[in-house]
């Protein structure tokens, strides 16, 4: 990941980047991508020598992010990705729906151009595909590399309608708020069929009242997929933590359990 934000840099926007920009962006798509997963340590130093740079401007992209919530102090000192709470995901869609619902009505007062509304079609009709994928497989649920494919349309779709606000304040509020939420979405197991059709059934829906200028129309669908979301999430976040209580206190049991079920050998 490094490398590539390396060879960016000699040319276009990129270059005019600072390390302490560059090493914000590195931690931030780290912790999105799932490679730096919640509780893993972040190292000033390990980044200082990565980036050729002093320790002094990494300490202030890792202070940044933690003012988001997005890194805690650990136990041993430094810093590690937070782990997201019950009670944080209840605030943070909250705010979500706070903020997307008003976007998406001030977006549906005005007319939608052809090529956003293309761009908005293409990312439903992939999470479409995606579901094809998941019937011909057979497998239950979308694997890693499909789940990272699901994520950048959802992501997408909704990035873009704020996008379509012209306010920026808004819109690095909801990412920093939606790339909380993924914190936890990268812990948990892929969708299912039934997540995914209901999530496109949503997201067209949605399209649908945007591009009449349906103003409440757009409101109501995207509150209650919002709610939808928050509500598996909410399952999602308790069905882990049973989880892994029963790995800790009865892992034999929980391995036997797996085995029932086909998901080791």
């Amino acid at each position: 990941m490094l490398e590539r934000m390396k060879r960016r840099s000699q040319s276009g926007k990129p270059k005019s980047l600072s390390v302490r920009d560059r090493a914000y962006q590195y931690i931030q798509r780290a912790i999105a991508d799932g490679v730096l997963e919640a509780g893993s340590g972040v190292s000033e130093l390990s980044l200082a020598k990565e980036l050729g740079s002093s320790r002094t401007p990494i300490r202030e992209a890792m202070n940044q992010l933690a003012a988001e919530g997005l890194l805690r102090p650990g136990a041993n000192g430094g810093m590690v990705v937070a782990q997201i709470q019950r009670d944080d995901i209840v605030e943070l869609y909250e705010l979500r729906e706070a903020l997307e619902v008003y976007s998406v009505g001030k977006v549906a007062k005005i007319p939608l151009r052809p090529a956003d509304k293309d761009r908005l079609q293409f990312m439903i009709d992939e999470i479409g595909r995606l579901r094809e994928e998941l019937a011909k497989s057979g497998a239950r649920e979308l694997d890693r590399e499909q789940m990272k494919r699901f994520l950048g349309c959802d992501l997408g779709f909704h990035a873009l309608l704020v996008s379509l606000t012209g306010n920026t304040r808004i819109q690095k509020m909801i990412n920093e708020t939606r790339l909380l939420i993924r914190i936890f979405a990268i812990q948990r197991s892929g969708h299912d069929a039934s997540q995914l059709e209901s999530i496109q059934k949503y997201h067209q829906r949605i399209l649908d009242c945007v591009d009449s200028q349906d103003a409440p129309g757009a409101m109501q669908a995207l509150a209650e997929h919002i709610q939808v979301s928050q509500r598996e999430r909410i399952n999602d976040f308790d069905h882990w933590n049973r989880e892994m209580a029963m790995r800790e206190n009865m892992p034999g049991i929980f391995d036997l359990q797996r085995m029932a079920l086909g998901d080791i050998s």
